[in-house]
């Protein structure tokens, strides 16, 4: 049951990591910010991920 859960929730911060760069792409109107802030949400994502997985190992 632990594994289930921790698929979810790895599969929840792709999704959100999806959608930020969706929201990024829509509304940033620099490419420099954008590239940056694109970045910062894969750090967090991967950060998230890890966080989540690490226990398990």
């Amino acid at each position: 049951m632990g594994l289930i859960s921790v698929l979810i929730g790895v599969l929840v911060i792709v999704v959100v990591g999806a959608i930020c760069f969706w929201a990024i792409d829509k509304f940033a109107a620099d490419r420099r910010l954008a590239q940056l802030l694109k970045l910062l949400v894969v750090l967090i994502c991967l950060g998230a991920i890890l966080q989540r997985v690490l226990p398990l190992i």
